[in-house]
């Protein structure tokens, strides 16, 4: 079948979308995005799979994406390649004649599914009962809708790996404390660099609804929600020091989601594209050892052949929910675009959006 029949007749199953050869699913996926036009933008998070970028229209982290999807205005039909919350923010930010489709919707976030509303609620009903209402509620954008929401509606905003230095910064001018959910290394590592002593941080088991108090009981500047990011926390002090025993002269890059300890043995740490823009402007020659998602990694080292650059930890896998979207789904929801019966959109309901957009918004007109 070619690619111009397959149009004519109609998507298949995704079983037999699998079994498609690798030319064929590049060849299918071309001329659906030729027939479809600028009725179509896609969208691709930079720790997608190679084969699944190299058909994006743009490509980004969460800050870019976010921004990208605002002030899309043409497209009616915006396919997300990443994960679930990043769709949800797409289809927060755009209009509601547009759709937003997840080509897989096992494509998840295991740190966003650490905090839930009911568990949120719980745990501002305990932290204001303690500390009053000097608290402001901020979400990494790593979170579901209803998180964002959440924070929207009590005064706070959401926050990138890319602008959380200075979100933080505003946030601590607005109130005396912030609640930092869901990624606690992200946040412990964002207040440390703020100048936060680690004594003045305590973290929320939502499990126990207790407050833990890791680095001496004081009085908290930040309260830590108990989450973390299963990738990134493979990244531990010992891999900074094998990978420095092992290549005399190397610098170690790591993304702020890492542990306190695994950042502080580090020579840099910084959000997606801090990472892409250090490789990027480093002089040919230069060594790097980079804690971060594997796939974003290895294309750095195809695309920079003039400099050496490892993994930190080379036994762990790529990001196992990001990595479900890959191009026989990809296919399948263009093709079920142009056959009339779009599959995976996202909908965020407008009770949620609104207040979660408040949120967003915050955050984008300070980033």
């Amino acid at each position: 079948m070619s690619a111009t029949d397959s149009l004519a007749t109609g998507p298949t199953s995704l079983t037999e979308y699998r079994a498609l050869p690798s030319e064929e699913l590049d060849l299918r996926i071309r001329r659906a995005k030729a027939a479809l036009g600028k009725d179509l933008v896609i969208l691709g998070h930079h720790y997608q799979r190679d084969d699944v970028i190299a058909h994006s229209d743009y490509r980004g982290d969460s800050l870019q994406l976010a921004r990208i999807a605002a002030n899309l205005r043409e497209a009616k039909y915006i396919v997300f390649c990443g994960v679930h919350f990043m769709a949800e923010t797409a289809d927060i930010l755009t209009s509601d004649d547009q759709m937003v489709i997840l080509p897989d919707m096992n494509a998840g976030c295991s740190m966003a599914d650490m905090a839930d509303e009911q568990e949120v609620e719980e745990c501002w009903e305990i932290i204001t009962e303690r500390f009053g209402e000097s608290i402001i509620p901020v979400t990494y954008v790593n979170s579901a809708a209803a998180i964002k929401a959440f924070v929207g509606s009590r005064g706070g905003l959401t926050i990138t790996s890319s602008n959380a230095a200075r979100v933080f910064a505003h946030a601590l001018e607005a109130k005396e404390r912030i609640l930092f959910l869901p990624d606690q290394h992200l946040g412990r590592n964002t207040g440390a660099a703020c100048g936060i002593p680690l004594s003045r941080m305590c973290v929320y088991d939502p499990k126990e609804m207790l407050l833990e108090y890791p680095h001496g009981e004081a009085d908290p500047r930040v309260i830590l929600w108990k989450g973390h990011c299963s990738v990134h926390t493979k990244f531990e002090p010992r891999h900074v020091r094998q990978a420095r025993e092992a290549y005399p002269g190397i610098r170690v890059l790591v993304h702020p989601e890492c542990t306190y300890e695994t950042v502080q043995l580090a020579d840099e740490n910084g959000s997606t594209d801090y990472i892409i823009r250090a490789v990027q402007n480093a002089p040919a020659g230069t060594k790097w050892a980079i804690g971060t998602e594997h796939n974003l990694v290895n294309r750095l080292a195809q695309e920079h052949p003039e400099q050496f650059i490892v993994s930190l930890n080379e036994m762990i896998c790529p990001c196992l929910t990001m990595n479900r979207i890959d191009r026989p789904h990809l296919l399948w929801s263009l093709e079920n675009i142009i056959a009339g019966t779009p599959q995976n959109q996202i909908r965020v309901s407008p009770n949620i959006a609104g207040a979660a957009k408040v949120a967003i918004e915050r955050m984008l007109n300070i980033s």
